[in-house]
């Protein structure tokens, strides 16, 4: 059955049904910051939202009421600060008088952001109104007020990776744990590939818990967007008579030596290019780090450190301090950190790191093919990925329970900025 899609206004950039950004609901204190360099800011185009989301029905409602149709400031309250993250600040907060659902606002002050910090917000903003997948953020409107650019977004109340991963026995998952969230976040970076975005900051403060468990990808003040061809290439493959053990994603069974003919598509942006020094120091890939330029390849790097962080509690390359992690990168003898963890499919684990975490980005595993080449990877055998939204998130400790979130009586705290508190006081 066919889901009924909304084509919304362009006219009205600042009220916007076609997109979304969002920050981290919580930061740890241990949380790495990214840092930058250079960026460049990039048109995005105007997709569709769907409309079975009554919170798009709560928003309408609360600017029908103003004398331009748009929302306000004015239309919100805000119970608490979540975060703050490299261009602004983010709060939990509802709309008055229109239902009790939770939104995050993240709020851009322009006035103390330099012109490369405003070019990054643009271009986040710009990348945010072309997402409409499961993994990543909805903005259910933009609103521009004095020298405040604020998004309206999706609040994810279980927080970040980063800090479940700190709760864990010996700060690390469990295989299938670390199958299904490098699962969901493949299939979110392969949707951005798509688009032609190269994400460049994943890392697990990045990686935020829906309520319902599943993953959201946040901040893209960071990406680089470039032109991508898709294809769909069809080629002959062996079922493999593989089983991969429980966890969250079952088995998977085939008959033997039998052949099929597969149909994949491949969108990958293999034509990207930057000079820029962006990203995170312990998931810098080696060729930004050396200044040489890089392309979507970074994305695929920074996924074997992700899958090693989550699996072993540290990433392979961390040195004392900051210079020696980037000198352990680009090092041709340093191998990655060999840690000893006894669990079934280990093995297939520490063979799609190392294929992942090859030096030179033309030999890197998903530099061609993107994630098509990584999902075929024994790491993944039994996932179905069509069905992928329909696995149960893992059991663990401090793991994500489903709750209503409280939203109670706003608290004028110092952290308010000055400005912002009287635009949001205003009737």
């Amino acid at each position: 059955m066919e889901e009924e899609t909304y084509f919304p206004d362009t006219d009205h950039l600042d009220f916007s049904f076609t997109s979304t950004i969002t920050n981290k609901s919580s930061l740890s204190s241990s949380a790495r910051s990214s840092f930058s360099c250079k960026e460049s800011p990039t048109n995005a185009p105007t997709l569709y939202r769907h409309i079975w989301d009554p919170r798009f029905a709560e928003i309408k409602a609360a600017a029908a009421l103003s004398a331009d149709g748009n929302l306000q400031l004015s239309h919100l309250k805000l119970i608490r600060h979540l975060g703050t993250g490299n261009h602004g600040r983010v709060f939990l907060c509802q709309l008055k008088d229109h239902g009790g659902g939770a939104f995050a606002l993240k709020v851009i002050d322009r006035d103390s952001l330099n012109g490369k910090k405003v070019s990054h917000a643009e271009t986040e903003g710009k990348i945010l109104t072309m997402l409409n997948h499961p993994f990543l953020p909805t903005l259910y409107a933009r609103i521009e007020a004095s020298h405040y650019t604020c998004f309206l977004i999706d609040f994810c109340p279980n927080g970040d990776l980063h800090s479940l991963l700190r709760k864990q026995p010996g700060n690390r998952f469990s295989l299938p744990a670390v199958r299904f969230f490098a699962a969901e976040v493949l299939v979110a970076l392969e949707y951005l590939h798509a688009l032609g975005i190269v994400y460049r900051d994943l890392k697990p403060e990045n990686v935020l818990l829906r309520d319902d468990g599943h993953i959201m990808l946040s901040d893209f003040d960071l990406s680089l967007v470039a032109d991508v061809f898709p294809t769909v290439n069809f080629f002959r493959r062996g079922k493999r008579d593989r089983s991969v053990g429980g966890g969250c994603f079952g088995s998977s069974v085939g008959a033997a030596d039998d052949e099929e003919v597969v149909s994949e598509f491949v969108a990958e942006p293999v034509t990207a290019f930057s000079r820029s020094c962006v990203g995170t120091h312990e998931y810098l890939a080696p060729e930004v780090v050396s200044g040489a330029g890089h392309g979507n390849s970074v994305d695929w790097w920074a996924f074997g450190v992700f899958i090693h962080e989550l699996l072993y509690g540290t990433t392979p390359f961390k040195g004392v301090n900051n210079d020696v992690t980037l000198r352990n990168i680009v090092s041709s003898s340093k191998q990655t950190t060999s840690l000893h963890v006894a669990e079934a499919g280990i093995s297939e684990a520490k063979d799609l790191i190392e294929k992942l975490l090859v030096k030179d980005p033309s030999k890197r595993l998903g530099c061609t093919l993107g994630a098509q080449d990584i999902k075929r990877h024994p790491f993944f055998d039994g996932v179905k990925w069509a069905l992928i939204r329909q696995y149960k998130p893992p059991e663990m400790v401090g793991g994500v329970v489903a709750k209503r979130v409280h939203v109670g009586r706003v608290k004028r705290r110092r952290w308010f900025w000055k400005g912002l508190d009287s635009l949001m006081m205003r009737s």
